[in-house]
């Protein structure tokens, strides 16, 4: 519950940050639109809905109570509910996405198996996250003490998460990569590029195993 608080008692703090760094915000919802596809899909702790409302996901899980109010007035419909015991039933999504959720997880292993388990065969999985090992990974992980939001976090790199994702039934990955300099230097969209290792905001894409794409 430590985890769900701050976005209870500070939304306002939370949708402020999109208008002020609204520059990144952009430059990750452009990394993001060259993966997610048209679909029935679902985002994984869905928040307030800045990311679901502009790539068209109409259904979304979150465990944040005043979160959810905002997201539901960007049209999403959300169902209370925790990443690591999802309220939906087995194999109904095309695919699902989690924008900077998975470093707010207690049980990142559980959460991934739970979100294998509603994607239908060939399914696929979308994560948009703070890379620990890139600039302002580590600049989050330095001062996250100081942080309202990220003090309770545990930020990832790119391999860890790989290992988790293959652990849980997933394959095939690909990359995205944005957001090349430090916040307060973002004066204009960032570039998006393949890979990772370069951009602080990576999108990972995995696919259900048992049906691979080609």
């Amino acid at each position: 519950m430590a985890r769900i608080t701050p976005f209870e008692l500070h939304r306002k703090e939370y949708e402020d940050w999109f208008v002020k760094n609204k520059f990144a915000y952009q430059s990750e919802l452009d990394a993001l639109r060259e993966v997610v596809p048209k679909g029935k899909g679902i985002e994984i702790g869905v928040g307030s809905g800045l990311f679901a409302a502009p790539l068209g996901i109409t259904f979304g899980v979150e465990p944040s109570l005043k979160m959810a109010e905002l997201s539901k007035k960007r049209g999403i419909k959300v169902v209370r509910g925790i990443g690591e015991q999802l309220p939906i039933r087995s194999g109904c999504f095309d695919f699902a996405l989690m924008v900077t959720t998975v470093c707010f997880l207690d049980d990142i292993a559980a959460a991934f198996k739970e979100t294998e388990r509603i994607l239908k065969p060939n399914g696929r999985f979308f994560i948009g996250f703070i890379d620990r090992e890139s600039p302002i990974g580590r600049e989050y992980e330095k001062f996250k003490q100081q942080s309202v939001f990220y003090r309770f976090a545990d930020f990832y790199s790119v391999p860890e998460l790989i290992d988790y994702l293959q652990k849980a039934g997933f394959g095939d990955f690909r990359f995205k990569q944005t957001i090349f300099r430090l916040l307060p230097e973002i004066d204009s969209r960032e570039p998006v590029k393949d890979g990772w290792g370069q951009g602080s905001f990576v999108v990972i894409e995995a696919v259900k195993k048992g049906g691979l794409k080609s």
